[in-house]
């Protein structure tokens, strides 16, 4: 007798809401176990991507085995019945151009990855095998607890063999949880949707059904005892932060009073039966004082929004802003779109998911203050808190103690663009041209010749090399652009509203303002930045409330993790204009409203601007934009800006090692209460040369998973452990953190750099990053392909030989130690131990830099960029 036939997937002929501007084909699908698909066909990409969502995360954890959700999670990527290889799903994803990771949350857990397009089939079904059918040994287990960190071994090991609990058994009944009835696929590939679809059916359909049902939270998730709190907490680092959870939003003034550094406001769910509308500000000194009068402010807003109402020009306005960025979208890199998609389909209905989504009071207020006035300690973090009843006369008197503010409803956004019109561009442009120079500025000009998109990206950047010349220039400068940007942050709020972003951040020569999204109303905003940059003042009050976050945020640099700290003294080691994080808080101590007032019309005084223009604009406006900027700069009667002469423009340059000499420098972790050390391995190799960068980078593209996996789950040397690429101003270099076949991979990295830009931010980013660094190769991509297309084995390994093996004639290397609070015994035998040959102990940073020379800078000699 014949076998019945399996049922056949389910499709749906749905009419998904979709942007005007999207190409994508779009098809759902439910294979005959219940696992719910969506397929996306794009036959523009250079890249594959595909994400699963599982309905079980950190809220199904068994009790007493807190973290299972989440080790689970990382088990999956170790082998598979069908792979049994350790990590040969990443290292096949690795070798062939792409990258994978997951992540849990309360009640799912997300795995995705991306590839290559040519080799998506086979990567698929590795990551199919996750939920069909992974090994999960015994070994693996015991070495992965030991590596993810220090509180899965109390949690996961300690804790149940107490019990008497054998973990992988624990783990491999917490997978039967995985039932493909709970599961969401997105795949997104080159293929037409019929080969997705069959690569899907073919590969997935085996995921075991076993009806399991999702965890539901209570909608209601606090009782009546948990709500009007005032939970008061003692954070690790330093800073008083107010979080208000409340169901509308405010917009009160609390930088008048110096009370508040920023705010923010929206709705944060942990999961889909509930959500919480919060209110989150960080505070001055001055407003811990006064929390309850900011609380007060809060209530009297939300009473005012209750006696008015939401007027219906607003909801038009919001509604005009989100029809707007949805038609006029960027197109983003498969892996995220896939694992943004992904979040819609449990929530949604299947034509709105690519849409998507367009309470009683608890207050959290965090503080060093209540230090001594606390009276419980939470288990997993040791936080010190305590709660107190808010009651509703309290909540009274609050509102009558606020100050008399006037309180009102925004004003029409002047921000939201009407003219979506696309600018002709007259002739095919490649790459940024000059289109401007004068004395004082030159112009970088692009025209959007790929995305036919109504926007524009434009970036000015001051350089101002007296701003870098001492640790007190270096805090002034970034006061002052800490000041410019609170100055615009209610004015360009709207903007941010409407679609139109800003930056404003300090360099190592100055600042740079960035300004982006669309061109419409773009003026406006950077004609308001341009003024505010021009008649600068220094405002006694939000001065010193910025001076006050800026040095918690210097002081807070000791409770970084010693990875990061390992970084800090290796560019101090690396950087000629680098200086100590104590130089630049000593001068921060002394900093006052008057000195800044004084020192910055001398810091401002040799001033050049780079600019580059690029997107939905013509020349001739362009051209306007920059001279509009000059005379507003140095042209208005109070400016401070000057001129400069070619001879003034100094830049960042890079120490050269010594071939051979292993440098090394030790030190002990700024917080001994933290018991991690970290390495961090430095090996200079070139300055930037396309045959060099190839070579070095296909080393980093062969290593980077097997060093990976060799540091972090073999030798078990600590959760974050990894190989990377750096460049510092066009040093290439590789670098190895730790706390506690040729021809294939030339393919994969030929492959990657032929990867289009997804949108006009990023092919900005990419030839600004040119300009910037002065190396101006526009055709880096195509030179260094045909270098790697013509690249020799054994040119490949010879390479190797000089640079990177150990006891190569050309490697050169510094050690950065950083000794965490468990290994003092083995810093002070280390620092007590003579230097061993070919080795140096870096004792003086400054001294070390003084004595090495430095290479050259792109910025300089013909061709590059230079102030003639």
């Amino acid at each position: 007798m014949a076998a019945a036939a399996a049922p056949a997937p389910a499709e749906s002929n749905v009419e998904f809401i979709r942007a005007r501007s999207d190409k994508r084909e779009y098809r759902r699908v439910v294979l005959p176990n219940a696992l719910e698909c969506l397929l996306i066909s794009d036959s523009e990409t250079d890249k594959a991507a595909a994400c699963m969502e599982v309905g079980v995360g950190s809220f199904s954890d068994p009790e007493g085995l807190e973290g299972l959700a989440h080790f689970l999670e990382h088990m999956l990527f170790y082998a598979s019945e069908k792979y049994p290889g350790e990590q040969d799903y990443t290292k096949y994803i690795t070798e062939h151009g792409g990258s994978c990771n997951a992540y849990t949350s309360s009640e799912t857990t997300n795995f995705y990855f991306d590839v290559n397009v040519a080799n998506f089939e086979e990567a698929l079904d590795r990551f199919a095998q996750f939920f069909i059918k992974p090994l999960m040994s015994q070994d693996a287990v015991l070495r992965e607890i030991k590596a993810v960190d220090s509180g899965s071994c109390e949690t996961l090991e300690t804790k149940p063999k107490e019990r008497g609990l054998d973990i992988r058994q624990e783990l491999l009944k917490f997978y039967e949880n995985y039932s493909a009835n709970l599961m969401h696929l997105v795949v997104y590939g080159k293929e037409s949707l019929d080969c997705i679809q069959s690569f899907v059916e073919r590969l997935f359909s085996d995921i075991k059904n076993t009806d399991q049902r999702s965890f539901k939270c209570p909608s209601q998730p606090l009782s009546e005892q948990h709500m009007q709190l005032v939970i008061k907490a003692i954070p690790i680092s330093e800073g008083d932060y107010l979080k208000i959870s409340w169901p509308v939003t405010p917009n009160i003034h609390f930088y008048k009073e110096g009370w508040a550094m920023n705010l923010s406001a929206g709705e944060g769910s942990d999961s889909a039966q509930y959500s919480f509308f919060s209110i989150s500000m960080r505070l001055t000194d001055a407003g811990h004082e006064h929390m309850e009068d900011i609380i007060g402010l809060v209530f009297k807003y939300i009473l005012l929004l209750k006696e008015n109402g939401i007027h219906e020009w607003i909801f038009d306005e919001l509604v005009a802003i989100n029809e707007t960025e949805f038609h006029y979208q960027d197109k983003v890199h498969p892996i995220s779109y896939v694992t943004d998609t992904v979040s819609t389909m449990r929530l949604f209905p299947p034509e709105e998911w690519l849409v998507g989504a367009s309470l009683p009071s608890k207050i959290l207020w965090e503080s060093k203050k209540f230090k001594g006035s606390t009276d419980s300690v939470e288990p997993w973090y040791s936080t010190a808190y305590s709660v107190e009843n808010v009651t509703p006369s309290m909540i009274q008197q609050w509102i009558q103690k606020a100050p008399t503010e006037k309180l009102c409803i925004p004003k029409p956004n002047i921000f939201i663009p009407k003219d979506l019109s696309l600018k002709e561009a007259h002739e095919k442009v490649k790459y940024p041209a000059i289109l401007r120079k004068t004395p004082l500025s030159r112009l970088w000009y692009k025209p959007d010749m790929l995305f036919s998109t109504p926007k524009v990206h434009i970036i000015i950047d001051f350089h101002c090399p007296l701003t870098s010349h001492s640790p007190e220039a270096v805090i002034s400068t970034s006061l002052f652009v800490d000041l410019l940007a609170d100055y615009l942050n209610a004015y360009a709020y709207d903007a941010q509203i409407a679609g139109l972003f800003y930056s404003i951040y300090r360099t190592s020569a100055g600042f740079q303002v960035s300004v982006g999204g669309y061109n419409d109303k773009m003026r406006i905003l950077l004609d308001a930045i341009m003024k505010h940059i021009s008649n600068f003042e220094v405002k006694p009050n939000r001065f010193c409330a910025l001076k006050e976050t800026a040095v918690k945020d210097y002081q807070n640099f000791k409770f970084s993790q010693p990875y990061s700290q390992a970084s800090y003294y290796l560019s101090l080691i690396l950087e000629d204009q680098k200086w100590p994080l104590a130089e630049k808080l000593e001068a921060l101590s002394k900093l006052e409203p008057d000195s800044l007032a004084k020192f910055m019309p001398h810091l401002l005084s040799k001033t050049f601007l780079e600019c580059y223009i690029h997107g939905n604009i013509e020349p001739n406006e362009a051209t306007s934009i920059v001279q509009e900027i000059e005379d507003t700069i140095f042209n208005t009667p109070n400016s401070v800006f000057k001129s400069m002469s070619p001879s003034q423009y100094l830049i960042k340059r890079v120490i050269m090692l010594e071939n051979e000499l292993k440098c090394y420098h030790q030190i002990e972790g700024l917080n001994q209460k933290n018991e991690n050390s970290s390495v961090v391995q430095y090996i200079q190799v070139h300055l930037d040369d396309a045959l060099s960068n190839i070579k070095l980078q296909l080393f980093a593209l062969i290593a980077s998973q097997p060093a990976f996996n060799q540091l972090r789950t073999v030798e078990q040397l600590g959760y974050i452990a990894g190989l990377s690429l750096r460049s510092d101003c066009g040093v290439w270099a590789l670098e190895v953190v730790i706390q506690s076949t040729v021809k294939r991979n030339v393919k994969s990295l030929v492959d990657s750099k032929l990867e289009k830009f997804k949108n006009l931010w990023e092919e900005s980013h990419f030839y600004w990053g040119e300009i910037e660094a002065g190396t101006l190769k526009f055709d880096r991509v195509e030179s260094e392909v045909a270098l790697l297309r013509e690249l020799k084995k054994e040119e490949f390994i010879e390479f190797f030989d000089q640079h990177i093996r150990l006891g190569a004639p050309q490697r050169k290397t510094v050690s950065v130690q950083v000794f965490g609070g468990e290994h003092l015994a083995e810093f002070k035998k280390a620092i007590a131990e003579a230097d061993t040959p070919k080795t140096y102990r870096i004792t003086d940073i400054f001294g070390f830099k003084r004595s090495r020379p430095l290479y050259r800078s792109l910025k300089g000699g013909p061709g590059r960029i230079t102030m003639d």
